[in-house]
């Protein structure tokens, strides 16, 4: 039954998000000068309970600054490099990841 809901919860999130109707976490950061998103989540209260470990993930990686916001989007790029001008998409991973 659980595996049976998660699919159902998954599929609801994913049509959500395809419609621009999902809650996302999006934190900006002044050091370095980031914004990331986080998501997709079905609603704004699965998204504020998930924005703690968020936030200290970021801060044990040294962010200073951090800024959150909750809100409903669907954005192009996870991952925003303002220092660098770089957009970063977390879900790729290298080619050569896990090679010694």
């Amino acid at each position: 039954m659980t595996t049976i809901w998660h699919n159902l919860k998954e599929t609801v999130i994913n049509t959500y998000n395809s419609l621009g109707l999902a809650w996302w976490v999006e934190i900006e950061t002044q050091h370095p000068r980031c914004t990331y998103y986080f998501g997709p989540f079905l609603n704004s209260t699965d998204a504020k309970v998930a924005t703690k470990g968020y936030v200290e993930d970021l801060e044990a990686e040294g962010a200073q600054g951090i800024l959150v916001n909750v809100k409903r989007c669907k954005p192009d790029n996870l991952t925003i490099a303002d220092d660098l001008g770089e957009r970063i998409d977390r879900k790729v991973t290298p080619a050569f990841s896990g090679q010694i």
